[in-house]
């Protein structure tokens, strides 16, 4: 789809899915839609010659050998994106461990945040001109997806419905500005890092995000009041 449409659909097409997320192509007007549904219909699983071309010759090798004459050839990226924007439309109806667990094998440094729903598309529109204006060169998709509020403490979606903007670099390639300028708009909506995936964020700025940060901080003293299960990262996030 064109990315602008699924920008403008975009709480339709978030209300009438279970799972519904996309992946905007950087230097293209395109997105990829992925669109998971419960089904009582019968099974209709991929063929396996069909699985192996789309999951890994083109998801994986193809890819990859995209990424690594981008690389090599950054000038090439905008022309390369193209190629990724064309890759057709599957369909099929299969057991949720066959459809949600995908392999991956191409490398690659992430970032992610978790910001209000709401705010998606302005926060979008904004990391889109930031690629153009600082001429990002970037050959990884940018993934969106979409959860339910929940009460967990440090959950990143505790609290709000959540749309999570994931920015994505190819292994070798320097990713810091690009990560930086991302993380610098997503805190501008109360963004939440994924704590499992890079991220520059400390104590002093991640507590003011979680409503429940002190909870957490009160039960990790009590549960580990010697601090045998901390190290730098924890020290860095936490503050202890």
């Amino acid at each position: 789809m064109q990315v602008d449409n699924v920008l403008a659909e975009l709480d339709e097409l978030v209300e009438n899915n279970d799972h519904f997320e996309f992946y905007w192509v950087p230097h293209t007007a395109l997105a990829l839609t992925k669109r998971n549904n419960r089904t009582t219909d019968p099974l209709e699983p991929q063929s396996r010659f069909r699985h192996y071309a789309n999951k890994i010759a083109l998801e994986n090798y193809a890819f990859g050998a995209l990424c690594r004459v981008g690389r090599r050839r950054p000038s090439m990226i905008p022309k390369l994106a193209k190629a990724l924007a064309a890759s057709g439309r599957t369909e099929f109806v299969d057991q949720s461990d066959k459809v949600f667990a995908s392999t991956r094998l191409v490398k690659f440094y992430e970032m992610e945040y978790s910001i209000e729903r709401a705010a998606c598309v302005e926060a979008l529109d904004r990391l889109r001109s930031f690629i153009n204006r600082e001429g990002l060169l970037l050959n990884f998709p940018v993934e969106v997806r979409f959860t339910a509020p929940d009460d967990i403490p440090l959950s990143t979606g505790t609290g709000r419905e959540s749309a999570y903007i994931a920015v994505h670099v190819f292994k070798k390639m320097e990713y810091e500005r690009y990560f930086r300028g991302v993380e610098a708009i997503m805190d501008d909506y109360g963004g939440r890092p994924h704590w499992g995936k890079l991220h520059f964020q400390t104590a002093d700025t991640l507590a003011p995000k979680y409503p429940q940060w002190d909870a957490f901080i009160a039960a990790r003293d009590r549960l580990d009041p010697e601090g045998s299960f901390t190290n730098d990262y924890a020290r860095r996030v936490f503050g202890r």
